[in-house]
C-alpha cells in the first residue's frame, strides 16, 4: 500500500521505501504541483526497470538480463562469463573503458579461431598482413631460389626478407642472414666495410705452392689477453 507523501519543510516521504528525503532526490514530474514525483530516484529506477522487463516479456516473450554487480577495478568477460581484474583484459583504445570486451585468454582464443577461419592459420595471417603475400607465393619464390637461402645457400629458409623503405619482398632467407641484414640496416656501404674489415683481419689460407697452403693475416692484430 502506498504511503502518503506528507511533504514537510522541503522534504518528502517516498511511497515505496518510506524514507524522508529532500525534494531534489525525487524524480521530476510535471503532473505534480511541486514538480517532483512520489518516488525517490533509486525506487523510481527499480520500478522503471521492472516495468521495462514486464513489457519485454509480454511483447517478445523473453527475459531481460539483470545488471551484474562488478567490483571496482574488475570487468565482466562476456565470453567465459566471469568477473576478473582489469589487468586480465587487453587494452582497447576504441572502448570507453579502455579495455577489451573479452579477457586475455578468451581474446587470444577468439583471435586464433578467427585467423584459422579466415586465413587458414597464424602464418598465413602474418604473411598477408605484413608482406601482402601468402604461403603459396612464398613457396613459389623459394622454388625460384632452388629451395635454399638467397644469401648463404642453407636449405629450407623460412623468413621473408623485404625492403624496409618500399615494403617490396626481396627473397626468402634463413634466420641468421635475415637478422644480419637487419643489423646492417640493409646498407650496402656498411656490408662492404664489414667485408673489407674481415678480409683485413681474418686469417686466410693462401696457396704458396701447388698443394701447399699457408695461413696468414694481413694484420695480425693484438695477441689474445692472458687468462688467469
Amino acid at each position: 500500500m502506498s504511503l502518503p507523501l506528507d511533504d514537510q519543510s522541503g522534504r518528502r516521504r517516498c511511497r515505496d521505501c518510506g524514507e524522508w528525503k529532500p525534494l531534489d532526490e525525487f524524480c521530476a514530474s510535471s503532473k505534480r504541483p511541486s514538480g517532483r514525483g512520489g518516488y525517490c530516484k533509486p525506487c523510481f529506477n527499480v520500478r522503471s526497470k521492472a516495468s521495462y522487463a514486464k513489457r519485454v516479456k509480454e511483447r517478445h516473450g523473453r527475459e531481460v538480463k539483470s545488471a551484474r554487480e562488478v567490483p571496482e577495478g574488475h570487468r565482466f568477460c562476456a565470453d567465459c562469463g566471469t568477473v576478473k581484474p582489469v589487468a586480465d583484459f587487453p587494452r582497447n583504445r576504441s572502448d570507453s573503458s579502455g579495455y577489451a570486451t573479452y579477457c586475455k585468454s578468451c581474446h587470444n582464443r577468439r583471435t586464433r579461431e578467427t585467423k584459422q577461419r579466415l586465413y587458414g592459420g597464424n602464418r598465413e595471417y602474418h604473411l598477408r598482413r605484413r608482406y601482402g603475400i601468402g604461403e603459396k607465393e612464398v613457396q613459389e619464390l623459394l622454388a625460384e631460389q632452388g629451395g635454399v637461402c638467397a644469401v648463404c645457400g642453407d636449405p629450407d629458409p623460412e623468413h621473408v626478407d623485404h625492403d624496409h623503405r618500399t615494403g617490396w619482398v626481396r627473397g626468402i632467407l634463413c634466420f641468421n642472414r635475415n637478422g644480419g641484414l637487419g643489423q646492417f640496416r640493409d646498407s650496402p656501404v656498411r656490408l662492404a666495410r664489414a667485408i673489407t674489415y674481415l678480409r683485413g683481419t681474418t686469417w686466410q689460407r693462401v696457396l704458396i705452392h701447388p698443394g701447399v697452403y699457408q695461413m696468414c693475416s694481413p694484420t695480425r692484430g693484438r695477441p689474445p689477453s692472458q687468462r688467469f
